[in-house]
């Protein structure tokens, strides 16, 4: 399989952490936090934590505070189609490839549910054909843009397509929570708006972009952490669960998954030349690079799209693999990686020209 175009898409409304704190301060909800969470909240969003922006799909910041469970659906609804079909329009063109060249379009997302689901609505904004596969996948968290490229080679390596269009879309504004868990709060403090897609085919386009050829992946399924990293439901809403533990255990099976597929492929660690990592925070990432032994330099896309993006959940690779590709970054195999509820890990080692 081989990604023969990329392309992301974000709300225009970009603001600054301290934007956020400036207006949080003056809010009526800020005044309902005891002093442990206005520390926290004070902290999370002046300190150095990673993030300087983000891209939210609020017209005014004040609206962050209107968290009714219809204002959500509907910001979801108004907001997931249109920043995917973009995302999806920027790979197509990227690609060199007409919408109806597309076989299939898969697209997850975990912040918003709709029936039929963004298939449907992307399909037609899209102008895909009538006999298009269209998949729907939900609730694999910051994690699913790997599983989801997956089901894409499946679908190529069976003959059952010929391009495929894989999408990730969040629109993490859409599911805002406020309570005095430290978890609640720094997830409400990191998490940005965003999409991110990729045209797959069986063979390299051969429209003068680089080639990247998808070599080999892998992933672990760990059901008895699933409460560390998860959304449930309160008042008719998503709530997200993150626990402090999140960060070590995600380096702990990032690095697994990475040890098995190398492995299984025949490629030495030092033959790894790039690092398209999941940035799901400064800790995160710190984290990771220990386990791992990366230097700076191998994170540094990450840290880019955590610096301008926060975390973006599962579109977030799509936003690193661009911004490593934008970058000039050396060929050679490339190490991805994606994780998130479940508590789950995936990785994927790919060959760049």
């Amino acid at each position: 399989m081989f990604i023969t175009g990329v392309g992301t898409a974000a709300p225009q409304q970009r603001y600054a952490q301290q934007d956020c704190w400036a207006v949080l301060r003056q809010s009526r909800r800020y005044q309902e936090f005891d002093g442990r969470a206005r520390a926290l909240l004070k902290k999370v969003l002046n300190g150095n934590n990673g993030t300087s922006t983000r891209h939210l799909a609020l017209d005014d910041l004040e609206e962050a505070f209107d968290i009714r469970p219809d204002v959500l659906q509907e910001r979801f609804a108004r907001n997931a189609p249109q920043l995917a079909t973009q995302a999806a329009e920027r790979a197509l063109t990227d690609a060199g490839n007409r919408p109806s060249e597309i076989d299939a379009v898969i697209i997850s997302t975990c912040t918003g549910y709709l029936c039929p689901g963004l298939t449907s609505y992307v399909s037609e904004r899209l102008g895909l054909r009538p006999d298009v596969l269209a998949l729907d996948l939900v609730g694999q968290g910051c994690g699913a843009a790997l599983p989801n490229l997956r089901t894409a080679e499946a679908l190529l390596r069976a003959g059952r397509s010929e391009r495929v269009l894989s999408i990730c879309v969040e629109v993490c504004s859409a599911a805002l929570f406020f309570d005095n868990d430290p978890g609640v709060l720094v997830s409400a403090c990191l998490f940005g708006d965003g999409a991110g897609a990729a045209v797959l085919a069986p063979a390299p386009q051969g429209n003068g972009l680089r080639r990247l050829e998808w070599k080999a992946s892998g992933s672990l399924l760990n059901p008895l952490d699933r409460d560390l990293l998860r959304f449930e439901h309160q008042a008719g809403m998503l709530r997200n669960i993150l626990r402090p533990e999140v960060p070590a255990r995600a380096a702990e099976y990032a690095e697994k998954v990475f040890a098995s597929v190398l492995g299984r492929a025949g490629v030495e660690r030092q033959q790894v030349k790039g690092w398209v990592l999941h940035p799901g925070g400064r800790d995160v990432l710190a984290a990771l690079r220990e386990r791992l032994q990366l230097t700076e330099n191998d994170v540094r896309w990450s840290e880019a799209v955590l610096r301008e993006y926060g975390n973006v959940s599962s579109s977030s690779v799509f936003f690193v693999l661009q911004t490593a590709l934008a970058d000039g970054a050396p060929g050679g195999y490339w190490w991805m990686s994606s994780f998130g509820a479940g508590f789950s890990c995936h990785g994927a080692l790919m060959e760049v020209g």
